[in-house]
């Protein structure tokens, strides 16, 4: 035994509690002292052991400090093993989550207990693997090969209550989980029962029509990921195989997983989650006190902007111009929760109590007591002024004036009010209730307490926050913008609008560039063409059958046509869209494009642009980037963000592809310096993600 583990009895039960805080993650003092407590346990005169974990929950998954280390033994299919062929019965007691390890610990104990409250499941997938301890093989076991396949290829979990009903666990109990679980004991030694192995069970019915329709399922979700499908093949294994071989078998899939570009790009994915917070010019500042928001415009961001802050608690005062407006506004965002109801998020009376803290009013004299204002109204700097001139004249001292702008500059919004320290962009992405990136868009004047202030709201309410600085687009709208313009000239060149959208989600991504301009409606485009017309360099594309698409009145989804004729969101190809494309290829040199070669060229633009993002200085580290694009713009989890792409198929071979394609198209085609300099001293993007760690 160690620190993390005590062996403790209580009459004739053996207490193993596993305290290692914060989560009694299986680092390896933990293994090790499962496996030692157990190797005592067949000692002792005990006749009954059980398996507690101290704090607020039974036992986390792995733990993240030995991630990329080589593994110490006992190793967590040993020491699983190792409890399940205890010759005197084990009891896992489970309060809290019980995920990957932690739910494999509780499954080779020969009897399950949970109290209200816990959860079991395998999150494995989210991170390019499988379960690694028997969990693949024991699950379907208890449960059948249908619960199994629900759970493990998507990464889920299910209450106590389900574990019970699926037959994952053997009892549900309230209150404190050990003294539940001595009880539990306690019944079971009067019956004299001994122990259960669940490797001992038979194998779990074949059920073929199952497995094919869970290997559909996820061929179609999973755009490339190969997790998912692995762990269907782990779950079909243990309806053919005897437990041990199906072990084995596990192992097989859960190495050979270890070694792919897609557990490296989830891995580091992963790390970046827990990064993106972490900066020097807030550490230890404290944030100012948030408790009343208000939200200027009704509209669908606003809406959403405000809903967010309600499911957090929030009081929310939101401004409209006009009666008609603030009613419609309240019911958009009463329609937002009744979604939530309808998808098992909130109930009922929690809708009605949430929907008390909503005001819509149509003064800015509303906004007195708000400790933080959002602008949400149309992009349009005059428009920005005038509101946040009023903001200025109403919010108290001290209050956060926020702009949700998506493009325009900060520091100029700034300047329309009194106090520029006070001013910060906070720019949601649509639907805010739902999608959760946050940029913080920090201008020259933003005090630091303001920022800090911003990332406590991004983990109120539940979203990643990454910090950008002033410029047009700040980290995501600029990067999409270029990798868009590529996508154009490719349009000229000779690829179709639909072969590029192909060739985009066939990489990973869920839409295409164009399905994308589509579904945010093609007059967004053409206003955004329309604002920067007049500092356009000569030399740029401009997408001039876009334009006459806007003419048209081809919008995209909402006027049903656009790059796609819909019936409902369903589209197919607008062939109508053909002879304007033909039109405007006139004097450019047709060639035809490859799957391949669309991907190139749309990857390059995204990380020279993100390259000289971060060599400005508007993303403080390349990781700012991938978690940009993995939230905000779709970007495949499993391939870590462009900047880690990058890294893993060569920066040197990109730049190349750049430098062949500069002598065609300067203009576009400018390497970023920082992408350069990095080639030339033979180093990564992830280099600089280590420098600033330090």
């Amino acid at each position: 035994m160690n620190d993390t583990v005590r062996y403790e009895r209580e009459g004739a039960v053996a207490v193993i509690t596993v305290a290692n805080p914060p989560v009694n993650a299986l680092g390896h003092p933990v293994r090790q002292g499962l496996w030692q407590a157990i190797e005592r346990l067949e000692e002792d005169d005990a006749q009954i052991a059980l398996i507690v974990g101290e704090g607020r929950l039974f036992i986390g998954g792995a733990d993240i400090s030995e991630f990329g280390k080589p593994p110490a033994e006992p190793l967590l299919p040993d020491v699983c093993t190792h409890i399940e062929n205890s010759a005197k019965p084990v009891i896992a007691a489970v309060h809290g989550p019980a995920l990957g390890g932690g739910c494999e610990v509780a499954l080779g104990a020969h009897y399950r207990l949970a109290v209200e409250g816990a959860r079991f499941g395998f999150p494995e997938v989210k991170l390019g693997l499988i379960p690694g301890a028997g969990g693949t093989q024991r699950m379907p076991r208890l449960t059948g090969i249908g619960p199994a396949l629900d759970m493990i290829p998507a990464g889920g979990s299910v209450s106590a209550e389900e574990a019970l009903e699926i037959g994952l666990i053997d009892r549900l109990s309230e209150g404190d989980p050990r003294a539940a679980g001595l009880a539990y004991a306690q019944e079971l030694l009067d019956q004299g029962a001994g122990p259960r192995a669940v490797g001992a069970l038979p194998r779990p019915e074949p059920d073929a029509e199952a497995v094919d329709a869970a290997r559909a399922l996820w061929q179609k979700k999973s755009r490339g990921e190969v997790a998912p499908l692995q762990a269907i093949e782990a779950l079909e294994a243990a309806t053919r195989m005897d437990f041990d071989e199906g072990l084995r078998e596990e192992r097989r899939i859960f190495m050979g997983l270890m070694e792919t570009p897609q557990r490296a790009g989830l891995i580091h994915a992963f790390f970046n989650d827990r990064r993106v917070s972490k900066l020097p010019e807030i550490e230890g500042v404290p944030p100012r006190s948030l408790n009343n928001v208000g939200v200027i415009g009704g509209g669908t961001m606003g809406a959403g902007i405000a809903t967010a802050c309600l499911l957090s608690g929030l009081q929310v005062t939101l401004v409209e111009r006009d009666e008609a407006a603030a009613n419609k506004a309240r019911d958009t965002i009463t329609a937002n929760l009744d979604a939530a109801v309808k998808r098992g998020k909130l109930d009922a009376p929690k809708r009605d109590a949430t929907l008390e803290n909503l005001a819509a009013v149509t003064d800015y004299a509303g906004l007195a007591d708000c400790d933080l204002a959002i602008e949400a109204v149309f992009e349009d700097m005059a428009v920005k002024h005038d509101v946040f001139s009023k903001l200025d004249k109403v919010m108290k001292p001290g209050a956060i004036l926020a702009t949700n702008t998506s493009y325009l500059d900060v520091n100029e919004i700034a300047a329309a009010t009194s106090r520029p320290q006070d001013v910060i962009g906070l720019h949601f992405f649509s639907p805010a209730h739902v999608m959760k990136l946050l940029e913080v868009v920090v201008a020259d004047a933003t005090a630091p307490d303001v920022t800090a202030t911003a990332f406590a709201l991004a983990k109120r309410l539940g979203k990643i926050a990454v910090r950008a600085g002033v410029c047009d687009g700040f980290i995501g709208n600029r990067v999409l913008a270029t990798y868009r313009g590529a996508a154009d000239r490719m349009i000229l060149q000779g690829a179709s609008p639909w072969e590029i959208d192909e060739a985009i989600k066939a990489f990973g991504l869920p839409m295409g560039p164009f399905e994308m301009s589509d579904l945010a409606g093609l007059d967004i485009g053409y206003m955004t063409r329309q604002r920067k017309a007049a500092t356009r360099d000569h030399r740029d594309v401009v997408p001039v059958w876009a334009d006459e698409m806007y003419h048209k009145g081809w919008l995209g989804q909402k006027t049903g046509q656009g790059y796609y004729v819909y019936e409902g969101r369903k589209g197919t190809p607008n062939q109508a869209v053909a002879p304007l494309i033909e039109h405007a290829r006139a004097g450019h040199t047709q060639r035809s494009f490859t799957q391949h070669e669309i991907q190139r060229v749309y990857m390059a633009a995204m990380v020279n642009e993100a390259a000289k993002v971060v060599g400005e200085g508007i993303a403080r580290r390349p990781l700012d980037v991938d978690v940009t694009l993995l939230y905000g713009y779709g970007f495949p989890r499993w391939r870590g963000g462009p900047m880690h792409w990058a890294d893993t198929v060569g920066l040197p071979g990109i730049l190349e592809d750049i430098r062949a394609w500069a002598k065609t198209d300067p203009y576009f085609w400018q390497p970023a310096p920082l992408l350069e300099k990095l080639v030339a001293e033979g180093r990564h993007f992830n280099d600089l993600n280590k420098e600033t760690a330090q």
